[in-house]
């Protein structure tokens, strides 16, 4: 009996210090992902960003504190992080574009060019961002259409952020016949782009931009707040088309006059 106590003895403490450092393991694990939790809310990373930074750091941590506890236990870990290793490796190989896009991911919300809420254009398709999650940035579009794009392509893409500064230009292309005086059409413009919500400072102005084959093409630019963009651009579009039919202004199109000669 005194034998099997002796055996058993050195067991029983070497259990005893492995639950030990297993309940003091999981007690400091909670404590560094509340303090990582209320870090990642006074940052400005993306709240897309906290659920996988913690959930990661969550993983690693507990991962660490098996590896301690096995090896209080007298377990070999070395082979154990070897074949992990191998695993990881292989593991990242078959979800190469996977692993790209959450990179992706990583560095869309480290660097901020844009944020959730805002008008962008990426690689050609522009609309609202509406998400973005660690795989791809999902854009709507005005006509309410859902773009989701890998977020490794946004990374190497050209960004245009609309919603960056407070204001936005707008600007309205209009042609208008050779026949009507120049000034008279740029007053026009000027006229048709004082609509609600346009702003004054910058002052609307219109310009003439070239000379076609069968009109004289002009643009109107004017100024509004982000969030008016559409609505004056749809007002001001309108406006053009009923200033220049009080005025009398034509606005042409391609055509070919024939001259026949007796």
């Amino acid at each position: 009996m005194l034998e099997l106590f002796a055996v058993s003895y050195p067991f029983l403490m070497q259990m005893g210090k492995a639950v030990v450092l297993l309940a003091l393991g999981v007690l400091g694990v909670r404590v560094v992902l509340k303090v990582l939790e209320k870090t990642l809310q006074k940052s400005k990373l993306e709240k897309a960003a906290h659920t996988l930074i913690v959930s990661l750091t969550k993983a690693a941590l507990y991962i660490l504190l098996g590896l301690i506890v096995a090896s209080s236990l007298g377990i070999d870990v070395t082979s154990i992080v070897a074949l992990a290793s191998v695993l990881t490796l292989a593991l990242s190989l078959a979800l190469q574009n996977m692993v790209s896009n959450i990179i992706g991911g990583f560095t869309i919300l480290y660097t901020h060019p844009f944020h959730s809420g805002d008008y962008v254009e990426i690689a050609g398709q522009g609309g609202t961002v509406k998400e973005i999650n660690m795989t791809y940035t999902v854009l709507a579009t005005p006509d309410q259409k859902i773009i989701s794009i890998p977020n490794s392509a946004v990374v190497a893409a050209q960004i245009t952020n609309y919603s960056e500064a407070e204001t936005r230009r707008v600007d309205v292309v209009a042609s208008a016949s050779y026949d009507a005086p120049t000034q008279q059409v740029i007053d026009a413009l000027v006229q048709a782009g004082t609509v609600d919500k346009v702003l004054l400072d910058p002052a609307p102005m219109a310009v003439i931009t070239s000379y076609g084959d069968s009109a004289i093409q002009y643009a109107l630019r004017v100024w509004v707040k982000n969030a008016d963009y559409w609505d004056v651009y749809f007002a001001v579009n309108k406006r053009v088309k009923d200033v220049f039919d009080e005025q009398g202004i034509q606005m042409t199109y391609p055509h070919i006059n024939v001259h026949l000669d007796k």
